[in-house]
């Protein structure tokens, strides 16, 4: 069965065996922790370009 989880086999599971578990998994926690703060700098910088333009 692919489930996206599956139990855990490990003596002690980590956050990295979670992780593990699938690649959607691993896809989702990458773009939280990447992709997204991606748009979030972008946005706040393109503002700061804008208002040093305007001085």
């Amino acid at each position: 069965m692919n489930a996206m989880f599956e139990p855990f086999v490990d003596v002690v599971p980590s956050f990295f065996a979670t992780l593990s578990q699938g690649p959607m998994t691993l896809t989702i926690f990458l773009h939280t922790v990447i992709i997204l703060p991606m748009f979030w700098i972008y946005k706040q910088e393109k503002a700061r370009l804008e208002q040093e333009e305007g001085n």
